[in-house]
């Protein structure tokens, strides 16, 4: 009876411990099911994370052009060379897919890659190849490679050499209007494998937010490999590439303002920054400066535009404004005379740049050998507050408001409160007040738009691509006016006599062109040392020159400022000379009869994806010199582009879907059409000299290497000019 018994309580026991540990399951069921997390974990977030995946849709970044269309900026795919070292990944030893050979790999990489990248030696690629991994990258040089590299590493056959496609910054014309263009970066995040490129620099940092785009995401359920699942429900958000930005920029323009500053440069200064304005609408057509950089090397020394960032004592320059102020108030009288060489202002004396003068001379004779006595005599006629009021009008003293970034405001603060004397008096030759080459820009504005200034500015328009609607569109801009007609003519005569009279005492003389009316003046400042102690070396100085062309009906504005210059007024002004003398020609604007024939004008037609033959022969019907590019059969692209005018003879490029370059006869070559031919190919190039071509360093007829830079010697001499005489 005990026994029947006890198995009954067992029993009991058993079944209650059943009830009881399937109740808690329930109860730890119902438990979860309420609760988002358990014992701090998330359970919703684990199981989809282990199920579902989400990847980046990358937006494109939007493409800067300049205001013709041509490409400055764009996204280009890129490889990254990769090396599979592990021998687990060949299946068949007949087709291996791993590096077998690592110093024989080695030594044909570093043939490719070593004049890319001095590190990519074959020690140090060996190096990257010797180590104990399944698979490496072959950085730093084998990153951000090109199409063209990367065929000429797979032309070696290489096992377990292969490539990882991505996309990088590429900025055609490289070192080419690089502080207005500016630079954009890639970041990498290493934890998720994504990557940002952002633009840190110029219009690639200004327009930033309107150039990248918005990246898009893909949400879907993987299976055990992390593959989408078929007839898996997915979750999209399509990317919005990013909108085109088109500059004020002119290639052309600025191409032939970097030879003109390249020839400064071989005289040697500490910087250079040299502009050019679109008179009727305040629009930078073109920006050079030195030093400069490559974006695509990022060679960069300095993160300062100098056309907004650099603020100075402009010098003589300022007699432009102050002169013009005194005739608007109706304190000037041009046939006065008046004592120059020194005033007395305070306890200082003030002299003219001479130290001497010339004797008693007339107010229109002492601007155009700007003396600093005639420009005191006249802040001294209108009084301080006047002048302060003008200089502020033009908008010294505050930022132009151009799309770059960093611009700086410059000075007038010795013109504020209780101004000296001596303040008033230096401020009127561009002395005790600083400016920047942009403000200069926009003052000059006045001469060329009847006494009202333009807001200077670079963006042409932006333009979504995706359904090309333009989404801005700049405008002239005009200020306050400031000064009347007759004011603004009367100037306008001053700096034409400055430039362009028989008087050799003129200050413009070196600028003088025969071929187009260049109307200007000239101006040079000493700068202050850390302890505010100006220095006195002769060439420790900041020269420049405004000018305006043509005369009549100008077209232009421009503006050179050059510190620490070593060479002379003259080499300055024949680098100015024959920039505005290719402008001029380019534009058809300058005073050559030759131009002036309309039989002579040629309107350049659509030549793309057309044969090659026919279109050379339909160029030089029309007398254009048709220069091939590429050893294809189809043209693929053109420069200049349809719809420009150019004179007879104008060297045309047309751009084959060859990939094979033959080095022309350059000989009697421009230097613009040289650096042309370079920025196609998109070849690095050196120039010695400026003018025209006499020598290359590759011969002609030879293949070019599209890795190796091209250098070119030039001569000012036109060889055309040139007659051999035989007997």
């Amino acid at each position: 009876m005990k026994i029947k018994d006890s198995k009954i309580r067992l029993n009991i026991l058993l079944i209650l411990f059943i009830v009881l540990f399937f109740a808690s399951v329930i109860l730890k069921l119902v438990y979860v099911g309420l609760n988002k997390k358990v014992e701090g974990i998330d359970l919703q977030a684990l199981a989809a994370s282990r199920s579902t995946v989400t990847k980046t849709i990358q937006a494109e970044r939007g493409n800067i052009y300049d205001n013709s269309g041509n490409l400055l900026a764009q996204n280009m795919n890129s490889y990254i060379v990769i090396a599979f070292l592990s021998s687990s990944r060949t299946v068949d030893d007949r087709y291996p897919k791993h590096v077998v050979d690592k110093d024989y790999t080695a030594r044909q990489l570093a043939t490719v890659l070593e004049p890319l990248s001095p590190i990519m030696t074959y020690e140090y690629i060996l190096g990257l190849l010797s180590q104990n991994k399944v698979q490496v990258e072959l950085g730093p040089g084998g990153r951000n490679i090109s199409e063209y590299t990367k065929e000429k590493i797979e032309k070696l056959t290489l096992p377990g050499i292969s490539f990882l496609k991505t996309t990088k910054r590429y900025y055609q014309n490289g070192d080419f209007a690089s502080y207005i263009v500016g630079y954009a970066k890639k970041y990498e995040n290493e934890e998720t494998g994504d990557s940002d490129t952002k633009g840190e620099l110029g219009i690639e940092g200004y327009c930033d937010e309107f150039l990248r785009g918005q990246d898009g995401k893909i949400t879907y359920s993987k299976d055990a490999y992390g593959y989408q699942m078929a007839n898996s429900v997915s979750y999209r958000e399509d990317a919005q590439d990013g909108y085109d930005v088109y500059l004020t920029i002119d290639k052309q323009i600025q191409i032939f303002i970097d030879n003109a500053v390249n020839l400064i440069n071989q005289k040697g200064a500490t910087w250079i920054t040299f502009t050019v304005a679109d008179a009727k609408t305040g629009a930078i057509v073109g920006s050079a400066t030195s030093p400069s950089f490559n974006p695509n090397k990022l060679n960069i020394t300095n993160y300062n535009n100098p056309l907004t960032s650099y603020a100075y004592e402009p010098g003589s320059t300022m007699k432009i404004f102050s002169f013009m102020s005194a005739i608007e108030e109706g304190k000037y009288n041009g046939d006065a005379k008046y004592n120059s060489g020194t005033i007395t202002v305070g306890d200082y004396k003030i002299k003219d740049w001479n130290n001497f003068g010339w004797g008693s001379i007339s107010y229109d004779v002492g601007f155009t050998y700007s003396s600093n006595v005639a420009a005191v005599n006249l802040a001294r006629s209108i009084g301080k507050n006047k002048l302060v009021d003008y200089y502020k009008k033009l908008g010294f003293g505050e930022k132009t408001g151009i799309e770059l970034a960093n611009e700086y405001t410059g000075s007038l603060k010795n013109l504020t409160g209780s101004v000296s004397e001596v303040e008033l008096a230096t401020s009127s030759f561009g002395q005790g007040v600083t400016v920047t080459p942009i403000q200069m820009i926009q003052a000059l504005t006045t001469l060329t738009n009847d006494g009202t200034p333009l807001r200077p500015y670079v963006i042409e328009k932006v333009v979504n691509p995706n359904d090309d609607k333009v989404v801005y569109q700049a405008k002239k801009k005009e200020l306050e006016r400031i000064y009347s007609t007759a004011t603004v003519n009367k100037m306008i005569e001053l700096m034409d006599l400055t430039v362009n009279s028989d008087d050799k005492t003129i200050t413009g003389k070196p600028y003088h062109s025969d071929n187009v009316r260049i109307i200007g003046k000239t101006g040079t400042a000493n700068y202050t040392d850390a302890s505010g102690n100006y220095l006195t070396d002769t060439y420790k100085t900041i020269r420049s020159f405004a000018g305006i062309f043509p005369k009549e009906n100008p077209e232009y504005i421009i503006y050179l400022a050059v510190k620490d210059f070593q060479g002379s007024t003259s080499d300055m002004g024949n680098a100015v000379k024959q920039a505005v003398e290719s402008i001029s020609k380019y534009k058809n604007i300058d005073n050559r009869t030759s131009d002036a024939d309309e039989t002579k004008i040629v309107n350049i037609s659509n030549y793309i994806n057309k044969d090659i033959n026919v279109s050379v022969e339909s160029l030089k019907t029309v007398k254009l010199n048709p220069i091939v590019i590429g050893n294809g059969t189809k043209v693929v692209s053109q420069y200049p582009k349809k719809g420009t005018t150019v004179s007879a003879n104008t060297k045309v490029f047309i751009i084959t879907n060859g990939l094979s370059y033959t080095m022309p006869d350059m000989t009697g070559w421009s230097s613009t059409e040289f650096v042309d031919f370079c920025n196609i190919l998109g070849v690095e190039y050196n120039l010695n000299g400026y003018g025209y071509v006499t020598s290359t360093s590759i011969p002609a007829g030879s293949v070019i290497d599209i890795t190796q830079p091209i250098d070119a010697t030039c001569t000012t001499i036109d060889p055309a000019s040139l007659v051999t005489i035989r007997e």
